[in-house]
């Protein structure tokens, strides 16, 4: 095979997996605009219609914890698939629903359905690549899942004044289809077979068990997960932080918010070529500590001034999305390394996490109002100086418990 046709199927594949990594996501970011339509249209409260956000929550939480172990049992393919056939049915039954209560159900078993590409993909790099280059795959599925914040709002919003809310979850069905039939014709089984975990709660539970206990795993994911709540964080406060607080019009906080996701994923672009020539953990050492320095700064200035300078305030953010552009991949390929034989349930462990964490940071600037740029500050802090912590425990200890990597990578 020449080197540019391997370069085509290996840039194929990443594609596909980023594009069920972003189903979830994309089911947040476009039905959002078509949440006061669906109260009209359901005949619901609001505060009702909200359900159907949380219930999506708990769904991502509870299935990525189902996805990990069913993948290092059967095979990451087959799990993948089936998961995907859920979220189509359910993504169908959403634009059918004819309740408020049906929608809420709906749009939990479409989050179980919608988690296994979320779980699965980093279980398939785990497989085929070995630490650095899986933190450059992860890297460029940043690319391809960071148009999904940009373009889904603005493609909701549009669906929803053309067309109603329903076609929104027509259209998501449509894709899921569509990789539904890539992934079956061009996606072959990489969990090496010498590989096969049983599949029994007991073992299960028991595994999920050593993984917690393991100080140099829950390191990497501590410090992955808590420098990714302090984005959730940023998007659950910005809206009121940038429209409310500095005057900016929905259409030029629009134009900032997709800015600083254009610099989040172009900073994981030069993380994966910096990888070429770098070590994964200093990297991530030094993301780490400038995320961790520039939340502190916008802290210190929101405690002397009340409310900053508008620059300095984007000057922290963009700098917190640009170290977190380095921080994500790389903690996340360190956090799998160690653990080829059960890359599944270690990614699904990671991705409960973050999730996690992400929820809780999330509820809670969603009920700390003020008027300041205090509670935005204040959890960018907590989230760098968490990560900070927990990245500690990495630099204390760069091998991992058995001794070193082995990776290996099975063909696509």
């Amino acid at each position: 095979m020449s080197e540019a046709t391997a370069h085509r199927r290996f840039a194929g594949w990443i594609v596909l997996l980023g594009a069920v990594t972003a189903l979830g996501p994309l089911s947040i970011d476009m039905y959002l605009p078509g949440l006061p339509a669906i109260a009209q249209s359901l005949g619901s409260p609001e505060a009702t219609v909200q359900l159907t956000l949380a219930s999506y929550f708990i769904g991502l939480a509870l299935g990525q914890s189902l996805y990990g172990p069913l993948s290092d049992h059967f095979g990451r393919k087959r799990p993948l698939l089936i998961g995907l056939l859920v979220y189509i049915a359910a993504s169908i039954g959403c634009a059918l629903a004819a309740s408020i209560e049906q929608l809420i159900v709906l749009r939990f078993v479409q989050a179980l359905g919608g988690c296994a590409g979320m779980v699965i993909a980093r279980a398939v790099v785990r497989d085929r690549c070995e630490p650095r280059e899986a933190a450059q795959v992860f890297s460029s599925l940043v690319l391809v899942m960071g148009v999904a914040p940009i373009l889904a709002p603005l493609l909701g919003s549009w669906i929803v004044v053309s067309a109603g809310w329903r076609p929104i979850f027509a259209l998501l069905a449509a894709f899921a289809a569509l990789c539904f039939v890539l992934l079956h014709l061009s996606l072959q089984e990489t969990r090496p077979p010498q590989h096969s975990a049983p599949f029994r709660p007991g073992v299960t539970l028991a595994s999920y068990g050593r993984l917690l206990r393991d100080g140099h795993f829950m390191a990497y994911a501590l410090t992955g997960g808590l420098a990714v709540a302090g984005l959730f964080a940023y998007i659950t406060g910005s809206p009121v932080v940038m429209m409310s607080l500095y005057g900016l019009s929905p259409a030029s906080y629009s134009l900032v918010f997709g800015s600083i996701a254009a610099c989040y994923i172009l900073a994981s672009q030069l993380n994966a070529r910096f990888l070429k020539t770098q070590d994964l953990d200093s990297l991530l050492g030094r993301a780490v500590a400038v995320l961790t320095v520039l939340a502190a700064v916008l802290l210190a200035a929101t405690l002397l001034l009340g409310l900053p300078p508008f620059w300095l305030v984007l000057t922290c953010v963009y700098g917190y999305l640009a170290a977190l552009g380095f921080a994500a991949p790389n903690a996340m390929a360190g956090a799998l390394a160690g653990h080829g034989q059960q890359a599944g349930l270690a990614s699904a462990l990671i991705g409960t996490l973050q999730f996690a964490i992400a929820t809780v940071t999330g509820v809670i600037m969603g009920s700390w109002h003020g008027s300041t740029t205090l509670p935005l500050a204040a959890m960018l802090a907590v989230c760098g100086i968490g990560a900070w912590l927990s990245y500690r425990r990495v630099a204390q200890k760069k091998t991992p418990p058995n001794g070193g990597v082995q990776s290996g990578r099975v063909g696509a």
